[in-house]
């Protein structure tokens, strides 16, 4: 990877720049070998949408799908597995001008943490900004060029969480939301989209502390091989 690189990674997780180069590096090697379309911003963004509607599917191929779709539209979406080291949860970047990357590893192993990853290096995407390798976020004061990345941080998580559930529906939710799971198997029945992904952001966003709800999200695990998509 020879693009600048943003590095984003998690407050209070040290990242070994090493393992991070190697990591990216098993992703490159896997972006070069996918064969995509070539990218389509308009075509991208109906895929995004397909994959909103794949989060609730209770199946082992779901992420199998998401990288099929993904290269369709010309992104190649890589899993893969983190190993000693790693404390970041996603990267996106191009490699070239026709294909673009984004490859995330599934750190937590729970539902609403990998979605929302995608989403957020998709915004990334959509941004087109193809000078810099975007890897995860943090939240940090910085001046100049860093204080431009971490903006663009900021813009990839609202641009994922209104994409995933409408900021007007988000607010008339919470407004109502007595606290209890129904509320939000409902909501997520209404959304078409997994309760897990409800639960990560009410926990975001102090309304639920991060200890409840757990339930609703769906675990995950790797199987087979590093660049595998992990499976329910």
């Amino acid at each position: 990877i020879t693009a600048s690189a943003a590095y984003r990674h998690s407050p209070g997780f040290k990242c070994n720049p090493q393992a991070l180069a190697v990591w990216l590096r098993i992703g490159e090697i896997e972006a070069e070998r996918a064969e995509c379309a070539d990218y389509d911003r308009a075509a991208f963004v109906q895929t995004l949408t397909r994959i909103r509607a794949l989060t609730p599917k209770d199946s082992t191929q779901v992420f199998s799908e998401a990288k099929i779709l993904c290269q369709q539209s010309g992104v190649a979406l890589c899993f893969t597995k983190p190993f000693p080291g790693i404390a970041v949860s996603g990267a996106a970047w191009w490699p070239t001008p026709q294909k673009p990357v984004i490859q995330l590893c599934a750190r937590h192993l729970k539902d609403d943490h990998l979605w929302f990853s995608l989403f957020h290096e998709a915004a990334h995407i959509l941004s087109e900004n193809k000078k810099l390798v975007f890897i995860d976020a943090i939240r940090a004061k910085a001046s100049g060029d860093a204080a431009a990345e971490c903006q663009a941080e900021l813009d990839a998580d609202t641009w994922a969480q209104d994409f995933l559930i409408p900021r007007a529906q988000w607010d008339e939710f919470t407004d109502a939301f007595r606290g209890n799971a129904a509320e939000v198997r409902r909501f997520a029945e209404q959304q078409g989209i997994a309760p897990g992904i409800i639960v990560g952001r009410l926990q975001r966003a102090g309304i639920v502390p991060y200890n409840r709800m757990n339930n609703l999200k769906r675990k995950l695990e790797w199987r087979d091989s590093p660049s595998h998509p992990p499976q329910d």
